[in-house]
């Protein structure tokens, strides 16, 4: 059940990652393989590194600017493709990057192929709510797409959120402009009609009931989807630079404070990016977690926590027994 960690992908990276490796070591079952340019990492690992922990050498990197296809055609000993032929071959269940998201969606593509049935791979992202958090999918992966593949967006989802987040018979939302049927544009829909004979699918929600009211799985093409998640990231430290910046800087009115911050800490920690640690990339033959590229520590360990969840929660089996039963059920 080793985890193949992208070690020169993102801004902090090697020493973020790594760092973040060695918080997660304690409580990953089985071994990390840091992947990228060993002679950086054994000079930022400790003497006593836990025994989980393996380097493998890569002689090259992506860049967070570079163009994904020109990144796996021409950069085959690339961290990035390191880890993903450690997938391919069986040596990994799972892959973590906080590296350049186009280039990693790409080459996990190209070198895992999609699970049969699946058209396009989606990114499913955590977002909050009082429910404890929905999935929002797709939020990256595939911006070009027809109605048909939200329903395996859809389908996909559901058996994430059911394994891995524990949700019971979740349900689906299409974000929409409007909650009424025959809202929005035709691609939204065309994409209603598709949905609405299933009966775990819920009807349209619109971009403030995802935050407020109870759901599960929020299914979008992947423009709308992106466009969602960071504004919802920049929101979200707008919120947290402001009250922090309300805070008085002196110690007396500072202590004042106190009570606001504890009942505040739950919202800042919903907020935080590096809590989820990052977003699995679904629909493909293979684990993938693609983290923010700004992770810290944090963030890591938490993605390859996630990571370990979804090997352990047969993610990917999963989404293929669910693809099938699709199809099975509508005669495809």
């Amino acid at each position: 059940m080793s985890i193949a960690v992208d070690a020169m992908g993102g801004d902090f990276a090697p020493k973020a990652v790594i760092d973040g490796a060695l918080e997660a070591a304690p409580a990953i079952h089985s071994t990390i393989f840091l992947v990228g340019d060993s002679s950086q990492i054994e000079r930022l690992l400790p003497a006593s590194r836990p025994p989980n922990i393996e380097v493998i050498h890569a002689s090259q990197s992506v860049g967070m600017d570079e163009k994904p296809l020109d990144s796996y055609r021409r950069k085959k000993d690339s961290s990035l493709m390191v880890c993903a032929r450690l997938v391919k071959e069986g040596r990994a269940r799972a892959l973590v990057s906080a590296g350049n998201t186009g280039a990693v969606s790409a080459t996990a593509l190209l070198t895992w192929r999609q699970v049969p049935g699946i058209h396009r791979p989606a990114i499913a992202s955590v977002l909050p709510n009082p429910k404890g958090g929905f999935l929002l999918l797709d939020t990256g992966a595939s911006p070009d797409v027809d109605p048909k593949h939200l329903v395996d967006f859809a389908v996909m989802g559901r058996a994430y959120a059911e394994r891995v987040m524990g949700r019971r018979d979740p349900k689906v939302h299409l974000l929409n402009i409007g909650e009424e049927e025959g809202k929005g544009s035709a691609f939204a829909k065309a994409t209603y009609r598709l949905l609405a004979p299933h009966d775990w699918f819920a009807g349209n929600i619109e971009g403030k009931d995802m935050y407020t009211k109870p759901c599960d799985v929020v299914v979008c093409e992947a423009f709308v989807g992106n466009v969602v998640l960071k504004s919802s990231e920049g929101l979200a430290e707008l919120i947290v630079s402001s009250i922090r910046e309300g805070v008085p800087r002196y110690a007396p009115a500072k202590w004042l404070y106190w009570p606001v911050k504890k009942v505040m800490a739950p919202l800042r920690k919903q907020m935080d990016y590096a809590e989820t640690g990052g977003s699995p990339l679904l629909g493909l033959n293979g684990l993938c977690i693609i983290s923010h590229g700004r992770s810290n520590a944090k963030a890591i360990k938490n993605a390859l926590l996630l990571a370990q969840r979804g090997i352990e929660s047969c993610v990917v089996d999963t989404i293929r027994e669910a693809i099938l039963g699709e199809g099975a059920e509508t005669g495809l």
